[in-house]
């Protein structure tokens, strides 16, 4: 399977991580935690298999960039946490980031 594709299901893991992490109000909601936990083993197990074929450092941006923003998003729509221009705006650059160490690095990847 393209590490690609594995590491879009790492981020939708971890983004479950986070988003159970903030509903297990200080793990004291069984549920969540058990969801948050799991989530997270599952998330740097996938991780753990995408460093063979990927260098660490693409997959790491594309990872935290996409955990960022997704995040945000997440606690915007379900939490009800407000978004400054500000906010927006270092979202953006972490997300151009990204783009620049993904698209534009001369990596490639690794056997």
């Amino acid at each position: 399977m393209s590490p690609y594709v594995l590491l879009a299901v790492a981020i939708v893991f971890e983004l479950a991580g986070t988003t159970s992490l903030k509903a297990s109000d200080g793990f004291t909601r069984p549920v969540p935690t058990v969801i948050m936990i799991t989530s997270y083993v599952l998330t740097f197990w996938l991780m753990a298999l995408i460093v063979r074929d990927l260098p660490i450092a693409t997959m790491n941006a594309i990872w935290a960039g996409a955990g960022i923003a997704g995040t945000a998003v997440i606690g915007a729509l379900f939490f009800r946490e407000a978004l400054s221009t500000s906010d927006y705006l270092g979202i953006g650059l972490i997300l151009a980031g990204t783009l620049v160490l993904t698209l534009l690095s001369n990596k490639g990847t690794h056997a």
